[in-house]
């Protein structure tokens, strides 16, 4: 069978994404129909023009401009594709000349070789993500709405905060809570919905709501989880959500704690030790076939000890076991055990989520107890 000769140049227009060619000297070299519609401009004003000629003057992009340019020497000096994360850019209507409108983009970098294995074009690849970038922004409104407003608990220090992933597509279903209990008592939650977007968020408010009730009335945190499991068969996309909870009792000097299927709380010492709470782990919510009671498990801790709670977004990473960030997390407690709740979070997103490294939301509380 004979095979047909391929046209490349009618492939490379027919592309349903937006890209061009470009020089490792970093001049348009092509561009095909998608591109040349999402920039809004013709062949001719992009073919053999340098890459900054094709940012408008009245577009403020400067510092997208350098991470494109810099994407691009970087895939045509290492010979390795370049991915420039989502960025804002300001351009002129398609369709509405004079009318400018704001859009979100991802690009990648692609080098393509020649016969003697030289770098001798750059895929530049445009991909519009707006809509995609606007929709995460409803899901993380709504998820920011559903978590509580951090308030004092009781007479006790306490330090919460919450990171979405720096993929800017990433919105997931982690949630916090400190709920007040009667006496010198608190109970503290993290949980993790899986699946992301709008989808869990929702269900992690419906979730959040249910353990802050039954975290009341519950005699523990076994019972409480006990209950939003039950809870959890009636919603959909609850099921293999992940729970940890800890009842705080100060007048026993005690933690009482249980985990659905949800990393290990840990327990920073005042000599700087670091123990995870790991002795009542359960299967995630609705996991087992039939629901089955809790357990527990009850912790002395000192004055001056610190809880910590938090969701897998700061521990885990791929391709790396769970206990090697457990163990990056103790020796960033132990290395900062301040005083107060605050700077303590503070140093440790810093030193386990530095700015634009995070792949999955995070959400950490820290309790002095």
């Amino acid at each position: 069978m004979k095979v047909p000769e391929v046209d490349y140049a009618a492939v490379f227009q027919a592309l349903p994404g937006a890209v061009a060619l470009v020089t490792p000297q970093l001049i348009y070299a092509d561009a095909n129909t998608e591109f040349l519609r999402l920039r809004g401009v013709t062949r001719e004003q992009v073919v053999g023009s340098f890459v900054p000629e094709d940012y408008p003057e009245r577009d403020p992009v400067e510092p997208v401009l350098l991470r494109v340019l810099a994407s691009l020497r970087r895939a045509a000096g290492t010979g390795e594709r370049s991915i420039v994360a989502v960025q804002r850019y300001v351009t002129e209507h398609p369709d509405q000349p004079g009318v400018w409108q704001e859009r979100y983009l991802n690009m990648t970098n692609i080098p393509v070789f020649g016969s003697d294995g030289r770098v001798t074009l750059l895929l530049h690849r445009v991909e519009d993500v707006t809509e995609l970038i606007h929709a995460r922004e409803v899901a993380l409104t709504l998820q920011e709405s559903m978590l509580p407003a951090f308030r004092p608990v009781g007479r006790h220090q306490a330090a919460v905060r919450y990171r979405p992933a720096a993929e800017a597509l990433h919105v997931a279903g982690d949630w916090y809570d400190l709920v007040d209990r009667p006496g010198d008592r608190i109970a503290v939650a993290v949980g993790d919905v899986v699946g992301h977007g709008l989808p869990a968020a929702g269900v992690m408010g419906q979730l959040r709501s249910a353990l802050t009730a039954a975290s009341l009335v519950a005699e523990g945190p076994a019972r409480a989880l006990e209950a939003l499991g039950l809870y959890a068969r009636t919603v959909d996309g609850a099921e293999n959500t992940t729970v940890a909870t800890a009842f705080i009792d100060w007048e026993t000097r005690t933690i009482t704690y249980s985990s659905a299927g949800h990393p290990p709380p840990g327990l920073l010492q005042r000599d700087g030790t670091v123990e995870f709470l790991d002795q009542a782990t359960d299967p995630p919510l609705a996991a087992r076939p039939e629901h089955a009671p809790r357990i527990q498990a009850v912790e002395a801790f000192r004055e001056g000890a610190v809880l910590v709670l938090y969701t897998d977004g700061l521990i885990e990473r791929r391709g790396e076991d769970i206990d090697t960030g457990l163990a990056r997390l103790a020796d960033s407690l132990a290395r900062h055990q301040a005083d107060d709740p605050e700077a303590l979070a503070d140093a440790v997103l810093n030193d386990l989520l530095p700015p634009g490294d995070a792949t999955d939301d995070t959400a950490l509380v820290i309790v002095r107890l």
